[in-house]
């Protein structure tokens, strides 16, 4: 990408909306609050370990750059965020993950079943202010994006121990897992400026949101326990073949394939095996692809912003594609 940005910051990028995200971060609480106190206690949970409101903070940057952020669209940032909390409480119930952002899950502090019963909690409530805002088109552009959420989440299981998994099998899956809500929050917040920005923030999104995954995928092969808050190689560990893999596997020699064949047969592979995996994937070249497709995504997304009118939010939309895809570096 031709971004001069460098080393960018969340809270560089935030910067333009830290109040409204303030006030998004209020609304959840008030959309959260039940007269069942356990339903009280898993929220409390959640809002402790407060994630990175990156889907709030692309929604309230795309409507600041086309117009302005207005009650509604700070409403519309907490249903984005309450959608994507959804989707961990249920990723991490399936996987039966310990950890996220260094926390107990609500699996582990809870039970599987709360966790399970939360996220749906989770999407009735945003979909009770979706319909209190009655507005037609975001009612529309958040039922299209919970389906591909749900249809990207089926692609996931059929991912599992896929050594013929495609790259396009896998593009679908990020499409739908990952980029269709990154997608819709740019989308929503277009909303603020008219129609006509729809179509060019929800095609940034999803460039954005392919690259984000792409990255997020590259991780599992190259950050740290501590960078991440998950243990290293937790992808392979679950069997999950994501894009690193898959480029390599075409390269690989037959005692590659031998090693990398006997880490998925394995119910519970160790961390040596794990690491072999890893420097086999590095070394035919697939974290090298998986970087270079996440930076055509990069590209592609930074050219829709040529589109916007210049200006701070603009500035900001821009640093978030850079924010995306150094991660993995």
């Amino acid at each position: 990408m031709k971004s001069d940005v460098a080393n960018v910051s969340l809270e560089e990028i935030q910067a333009p909306v830290r109040a409204e995200l303030d006030e998004v971060f209020e609304e959840l609480g008030r959309i959260l609050l039940a007269d069942v106190t356990l339903i009280n206690d898993v929220s409390s949970h959640l809002l402790r370990i407060k994630g990175k409101m990156f889907r709030p903070t692309l929604l309230l940057l795309s409507a600041q750059a086309v117009g302005s952020v207005q009650a509604k669209e700070r409403t519309l940032a907490a249903v984005v965020e309450l959608i994507h909390l959804a989707t961990l409480l249920h990723d991490d119930s399936i996987d039966h993950s310990a950890l996220r952002r260094g926390q107990p899950t609500v699996n582990a502090e809870f039970s599987h079943e709360v966790a399970v019963i939360m996220g749906d909690y989770l999407y009735s409530r945003a979909i009770e202010q979706l319909v209190n805002l009655k507005s037609q088109d975001a009612l529309e552009i958040m039922s299209r994006v919970t389906n591909e959420l749900t249809v990207g989440e089926m692609r996931e299981v059929l991912a599992y121990d896929g050594l013929e998994f495609s790259e396009e099998g896998y593009r679908s899956l990020i499409l739908g897992k990952t980029a269709s809500l990154i997608a819709g929050a740019c989308e929503l917040g277009a909303l603020a400026g008219g129609p006509e920005w729809r179509d060019v923030m929800r095609s940034y999104g999803t460039d954005l949101g392919a690259a984000f995954q792409i990255a997020d995928d590259l991780l599992d092969y190259t950050a740290t326990e501590e960078a991440t808050g998950k243990p290293v190689g937790q992808d392979l560990r679950e069997h999950k073949v994501t894009l690193p893999l898959i480029a390599a596997l075409p390269q690989m020699s037959a005692d590659d394939r031998v090693v990398v064949e006997s880490l998925m047969a394995d119910p519970e592979p160790d961390d040596d095996h794990i690491a072999a995996v890893i420097r086999i994937v590095e070394a035919r070249g697939g974290i090298e692809a998986a970087r270079e497709r996440a930076s055509e995504l990069a590209n592609g997304a930074e050219k829709k912003l040529d589109r916007l009118p210049a200006g701070a939010a603009r500035d900001a939309l821009r640093s978030c594609i850079t924010y995306c895809v150094e991660r993995s570096k």
